[in-house]
């Protein structure tokens, strides 16, 4: 699974989202290391803990998380948040 498709199924999943999806550590095809980090922008977040919102990702991804990717390094935000973490 590449970053383009990660990025499409959590935004197709969560409400108004802006995923970007990186591969923060190299891959390794030898060790199937496939590692990625997301940041989610959603006001779907507003008013939810750490937790939910996390969940509410990982519930996106699905069976991907067991399938496709072997870890997801997940920061979420509401877009107030992202605009002060811009600034």
């Amino acid at each position: 699974m590449d970053t383009d498709e990660i990025e499409a199924t959590i935004e197709a999943a969560i409400e108004d989202a802006d995923a970007t999806v990186m591969m923060p550590r190299v891959h390794n095809d030898e060790a199937e290391d496939a590692h990625y980090g997301a940041i989610v922008v959603s006001p779907a977040f507003e008013g939810k803990s750490l937790v939910d919102q996390h969940k509410l990702v990982y519930d996106a991804l699905g069976d991907r998380m067991t399938t496709d990717i072997h870890a997801m390094e997940i920061k979420t935000y509401t877009p107030e948040e992202y605009e002060a973490v811009e600034e």
